[in-house]
């Protein structure tokens, strides 16, 4: 069995009716993501760079904002490697998966540090990004034959970095995306979610009825 994309993971986990679809597409990163990605590197020049020429940067907060995040974040112990990692974008196999990790962090092991170009959860990670972590931390494991039992999620946009531990709950939501993914032959149900299907781009495809389609045609019917 071929091993499985770590981005298959975390959709996986978010919905696997939107994996099924999204298998039957091509996917191109759009400009703003790579660009937001981007700044996940340049930490240093942008704690040092000006507030007026942050606003030039694709961040998504204010620049006062971002700065004090990201002076927070310097605080974090393994800030010099987040700043300047050992390797970056590297491509890792584990036993299960295979993706990109963006940064593999020169600690006591090497740890994964994974970037997300969204908005963050007030605390913590989102699941579906937990589970992309737990397969990159995973995935080191493998190839150094070391445990690996912590993790980095980076914000960029955002200046905000979280250090997550892997522990049981996150192994275990990673355990079951891997079952997911495997047994995806067709069409699986469709969420009970309603939230997640708003922005999904398959809902058409899927068939689902947002509460705003629902509500247009109640006003339509009236």
């Amino acid at each position: 069995m071929s091993k499985i994309p770590f981005s298959e993971l975390a959709t996986a986990a978010y919905c696997p009716r939107k994996l099924y679809y999204q298998r039957q597409d091509d996917i191109e990163i759009p400009d703003l993501v790579a660009e937001r990605r981007a700044l996940a590197f340049e930490y240093e020049s942008l704690l040092a760079a000006d507030p007026s020429d942050l606003s030039d940067c694709p961040i998504a907060v204010s620049p006062e904002q971002f700065r004090s995040n990201l002076e927070h974040a310097s605080e974090l112990d393994a800030w010099p490697e987040l700043a300047s990692p050992s390797d970056r974008e590297r491509l890792t196999e584990g036993k299960d998966c295979r993706g990109i990790v963006h940064k593999v962090l020169d600690l006591e092991t090497p740890v994964p540090s994974m970037v997300f170009t969204g908005t963050p959860p007030e605390h913590g990670v989102w699941e579906a990004q937990t589970v992309r972590t737990v397969a990159a931390a995973k995935a080191l494991s493998w190839e150094h034959e070391r445990m690996v039992e912590r993790a980095f999620v980076e914000y960029p946009a955002y200046g905000i970095v979280r250090e997550i531990r892997l522990g049981t709950r996150r192994k275990a939501a990673y355990r079951r995306a891997v079952r997911t993914t495997q047994a995806i032959d067709g069409p699986p149900p469709r969420l009970k979610n309603q939230s997640k299907c708003e922005a999904c781009e398959y809902r058409a495809e899927c068939g689902v009825k947002t509460r705003s389609l629902r509500s247009l045609l109640g006003r339509l019917g009236g």
